[in-house]
């Protein structure tokens, strides 16, 4: 099998000939090649030129052989175009240059178009240069977009929080502002993911990065229709779509009946119990916790066959990192990790 052959049949919980392998944010300052051209450019301005976009996303599919390529980019993008000013800063992430705390500050959001001039058509055509560049499938185009949650959670605080108790506040005192705000979010990235599959995504990932800050009876009121209607409009796409959270142990259930194809889960929970739970009507990817791969090969290695041993050899099963990779991960350790997982998992 081709890496993308591989990564499409485990989505659809269909026999590959070894599990497929990649990992979040491995195109990034873990490789020398994309530190080196970080000194010239910052992340906004790489992930909106589509020839830099497109030399990032392959080269974790060159230097580590991986069976994804996500596409380099941020959560962030999409918004700009709905009238969001915000800015990446190093080492702290997004900021907000007005924070939306109101139904005025709701209604300034504008439709996303993303194949407009003024929308995101920079990230539309780093994929279909993916998708030339990879003709052979030597890995899936990974597309992606943050989750609506995860994205008011920027918006009502303003830049990366602890507890989230701002948004979390809006949320519980403000219900109507909050699914004003959640439907706003939830259309543009409908649009958004729409027009990711149409340019040549062959596998969606939605990242609901902050889920884990909400109990279960509030993200099922407040986050859970959204999340639905994400996935239901995507389903006649025909994209394979993966739903990941951090610290969403105490929410997979829930999580899982938003309709995705593939739950994605982190460290905190066991895969087979997570699996087990879902009663194996999806695909599971995870979860190694990038601290394994930190530590060194040895370290790595018994990790990763304990998540392989989890996951029994079911077909399903996407091998990949309970969250990113660590800026100070040796790639060679990457580069092992997926020959092992591989080889170990050969039929």
């Amino acid at each position: 099998m081709t890496g993308a052959e591989r990564m499409l049949a485990a989505c659809r919980r269909q026999p590959t000939d070894a599990t497929p392998v990649w990992f979040m944010r491995q195109a990034g300052r873990s490789l020398a090649s994309y530190r080196k051209l970080r000194e010239n450019h910052n992340i906004l301005e790489m992930a909106k030129t589509p020839d830099l976009c497109t030399e990032i996303t392959l080269m974790p599919v060159e230097q580590l052989g991986v069976d994804g390529a996500v596409l380099y980019a941020d959560i962030m993008l999409p918004l700009e175009p709905m009238g969001v000013s915000l800015e990446i800063q190093p080492d702290l992430g997004p900021v907000i240059h007005e924070p939306i705390r109101d139904t005025a500050g709701v209604d300034r959001l504008r439709p996303l178009e993303p194949e407009a001039p003024d929308g995101v058509p920079f990230v539309l055509e780093t994929i279909r240069r993916l998708k030339r560049e990879m003709a052979d499938g030597r890995a899936a185009v990974i597309g992606f977009s943050g989750a609506p949650f995860t994205l008011a959670c920027y918006l009502i605080e303003g830049r990366p929080a602890r507890d989230y108790a701002h948004a979390k506040s809006l949320m519980l005192r403000e219900p109507a502002v909050w699914a004003r705000l959640m439907d706003r979010l939830t259309d543009g990235m409908i649009a958004y993911l729409s027009a990711q599959v149409t340019a040549g995504a062959d596998v969606i990932q939605v990242f609901d990065s902050w889920v884990g800050a909400l109990s279960p009876a509030d993200y099922e009121r407040s986050v859970l229709p959204w999340m639905k209607r994400i996935f239901d409009a995507l389903r006649p796409l025909r994209a394979p779509t993966i739903h990941f959270g951090t610290g969403n142990a105490a929410l997979l259930e829930a999580m899982a009946s938003a309709g995705s194809d593939v739950m994605s889960v982190d460290w905190r929970v066991r895969l087979d119990d997570a699996w087990r739970r879902i009663n194996y009507a999806q695909g599971i990817q995870g979860n190694l916790d990038g601290v394994y791969v930190l530590a060194g090969w040895d370290v790595a290695q018994a990790g990763m066959r304990e998540v392989l041993a989890a996951a029994g050899g079911r077909p399903g099963h996407i091998f990949n990192l309970g969250h990113g990779v660590s800026p100070e991960t040796d790639p060679d350790v990457l580069r092992r990790l997926v020959d092992a997982v591989h080889s170990e998992t050969a039929v």
